[in-house]
């Protein structure tokens, strides 16, 4: 069985850092692209960046580009998200997400 499970997440405050994680089970990690998307108060779900496997590319939207880094330990089987210079607007549930399974998700609050 596919499990994602997120963790991590929490409040700071603007300006503030946090590093996610996604420990992920039941296929096998290292061959597949692994992507984070988030969803804000009120909005749909929104990509927010992308690792593939192999050569470990990496992608990122324009909004958390020079902020955010997305990373992979294909030996622990699990993905992150570095998260600096935070924002209000980044304020959502991050997910990790493949082939469109997702994990429960974790919150991720920005405010002073």
């Amino acid at each position: 069985e596919v499990q994602l499970v997120e963790s991590g997440g929490g409040l700071v405050q603007p300006g503030g850092s946090l590093r996610l994680s996604c420990a992920a089970s039941g296929f096998s990690f290292r061959s597949y692209a692994m992507s984070w998307v988030r969803q804000a108060p009120g909005k749909g779900l929104e990509w927010v960046s992308q690792i593939n496997s192999g050569n470990g590319d990496t992608y990122y939207a324009d909004p958390v580009k020079g902020r955010f880094t997305i990373s992979r330990d294909n030996a622990k089987n699990t993905l992150y998200l570095q998260m600096n210079s935070l924002k209000p607007e980044d304020m959502a549930v991050y997910y990790c997400e493949f082939t469109g399974i997702r994990g429960p998700g974790t919150q991720v609050t920005v405010s002073s």
